[in-house]
């Protein structure tokens, strides 16, 4: 049992009869009652919405003032640069404005700052490289909203700043010449689930005044940076980035998806949300975790065939060297822990850890372990740390009360880095500890399915290739978790390797084929033969032209009368 924590619902759902009159399968029905969608109207908005659930980018504060600089520079051909980051959002983002900008006869160039060397954000020395070449006006992407300094440096050398960001302002902005950022008070909630590469979309739609058009334009770029920073996949972001899937399925796209597609041996799969998540995004954040993002920039800039197939062979490489490293990182850390099973936060620190890499650790420990983590790199005297928290422990308010033991620290609840000297390291993992223990309450992470299952009906081949009809799923639109209990153990058989289990189970007198990804019969606290409750997703599996339903096991626990 992974999850210590179920909450599971005390009954099956209620099925809407209007919503199954109007096309719903019972499951499929059930599902957007659970989501609050009760009405035919509301579903038929939900899954079949279109351009009109786009907003006016000219609701966002300080956009007009935006495409007014940015329309005086293209009047009179000046020298700019897009400031972008080096994660997926980041690079779409500053991309997708730097194509667009060229695109009106500017010279533009694209600034992506090392990750190893310059860390996230505005540096001054990447003002005073850009100043030196010529540039006078600096639009930031996916970053800016806090670099109240670097804005007023770049001002005191003669460089205008439109900041265009989604991260959270503070009390004082930039004295920029605009600050476009949907978390600002006064965007009054106006796209404010926007990616960073969202953003940029509203500031080139302000700029074309038509949406329609910039939307066939830069879809791809828009979807695979909404999804791969995670953000929610309602309203505006689903439109754009049901939108964006279509055209990279349909091959209407950039060069280099098509490419990395191909490399990532995901051609021939349905292209989901999850193909993003799980195969490209993670193979374009290795450049930027490995010092290396010129190659994805490239990448999605080309429009080279031939060229796009080298870069993304050379990413995919990158993506390997990434796995390799981390699992040298993983290594290192298990022995650390040894045979401890940890019930306070783990806080690792190793000289030679790779600093772009660590993140990636810290979320595996989270995941095994089922407590916060913090990944240590040394150099000399000197950690850089990232860290991850599970459950409802909010890690920037545990760092925030062992501030006193760090050098600096920045992030939010889920995710956080850290700089903090080698000699303060023992302290930091007992403060933390004592803090996570003085908050019982929000430490214990819990699996919540949304739907318990009472009627092997709902779980039918038709029922399940309904749920499609949800996707693009992800952050606020997940794929459906659900719940059955006392079910049959009929067959356990170890595959991948021993890696996975493969498991026939027997439910209301049915039975249903079962993957658990992860688990070996060893991690298995249940016997063949024995009765089990589950946590699951329900999928079709497609094997040499065969279809059927197939249970994506969560979790499993013993059953008990």
């Amino acid at each position: 049992m992974k999850y210590a924590n179920w909450k599971v619902p005390a009954r099956g759902p209620d099925i809407s009869r209007a919503l199954v009159a109007s096309g719903c399968t019972p499951l499929l029905a059930a599902i957007l009652q659970l989501r609050g969608l009760r009405e035919p109207e509301q579903v038929r908005a939900f899954l079949n919405g279109g351009a009109e659930q786009l907003s006016d980018p000219l609701e966002l504060a300080d956009m007009i003032p935006a495409v007014q600089r940015l329309s005086r520079a293209i009047a009179v051909g000046e020298h700019v640069a897009v400031y972008g980051d080096y994660d997926v959002d980041g690079i779409t983002a500053a991309c997708l404005l730097t194509d667009y900008l060229r695109g009106r006869g500017l010279t533009c160039e694209t600034y992506i700052p090392d990750r190893l060397n310059e860390g996230y954000g505005l540096n001054l020395s990447a003002i005073d490289m850009l100043c030196d070449k010529g540039v006078t006006l600096i639009i930031t992407v996916d970053c800016g909203v806090t670099s109240l300094e670097e804005t007023a440096y770049a001002a005191a050398r003669g460089v205008d700043m439109i900041i265009t960001d989604h991260h959270e302002c503070r009390e004082a902005l930039p004295d920029a010449e605009a600050v476009v950022d949907p978390k600002r008070p006064d965007s009054a909630g106006a796209g404010d689930t926007l990616a960073g590469v969202g953003v940029a979309f509203k500031l080139v739609c302000a700029m074309d005044g038509d949406a329609g058009r910039m939307l066939e334009r830069y879809g791809d770029l828009v979807a695979v940076g909404t999804v791969a920073d995670v953000m929610p996949l309602l309203g505006e972001n689903r439109f754009i980035t049901s939108f964006g899937l279509r055209q990279i399925a349909r091959g209407r796209c950039r060069p280099g998806f098509r490419a990395l597609i191909q490399e990532a041996g995901v051609a021939d799969k349905r292209l989901t949300a999850s193909t993003i998540g799980y195969s490209l995004a993670p193979r374009i954040n290795a450049a930027g975790r490995l010092g290396m993002t010129e190659l994805a920039v490239r990448l999605l800039e080309t429009e080279d065939r031939r060229e796009a197939g080298a870069l993304a062979a050379a990413l995919c490489d990158q993506n390997r060297r990434r796995q390799e490293l981390e699992l040298g990182i993983w290594k290192e850390a298990a022995a650390l822990l040894g045979d401890t099973q940890p019930t306070t936060p783990i806080v690792l620190a190793g000289e030679g850890w790779h600093p772009g890499v660590i993140g990636i650790v810290a979320s595996r420990l989270t995941d095994a372990y089922g407590v916060p983590a913090v990944m240590i790199c040394l150099d000399g005297e000197n950690g850089k740390g990232s860290c991850r928290s599970t459950g409802a422990f909010n890690l920037y308010e545990a760092l925030s009360a062992c501030s006193d033991t760090l050098e600096s620290f920045g992030g939010h609840a889920m995710a956080a880095g850290i700089t903090v000297r080698a000699d303060r390291v023992d302290e930091l993992r007992a403060r933390l500890g004592e803090y996570y223990l003085a908050h019982p309450d929000r430490t214990i992470p819990a699996l919540e399915p949304e739907m318990r299952i009472e009627d092997p009906a709902l779980l039918s081949m038709e029922c399940v290739e309904s749920l499609d009809r949800l996707e693009p799923c992800g952050n606020g639109n997940p794929k459906p978790m659900l719940y059955m209990e006392n079910v049959l153990l009929s067959s356990v058989t170890p595959i991948g390797g021993g890696k996975h289990l493969r498991l026939s189970l027997n439910a209301f007198g049915q039975f249903f084929d079962a993957v658990f990804f992860s688990q070996t019969l060893d991690s298995l606290d249940v016997r063949q033969g024995q009765r089990a409750d589950i946590v699951f997703a329900p999928q079709i599996n497609e094997f040499r032209s065969r279809r059927s339903v197939q249970l994506v096991l969560t979790d499993l626990r013993r059953h008990i009368d």
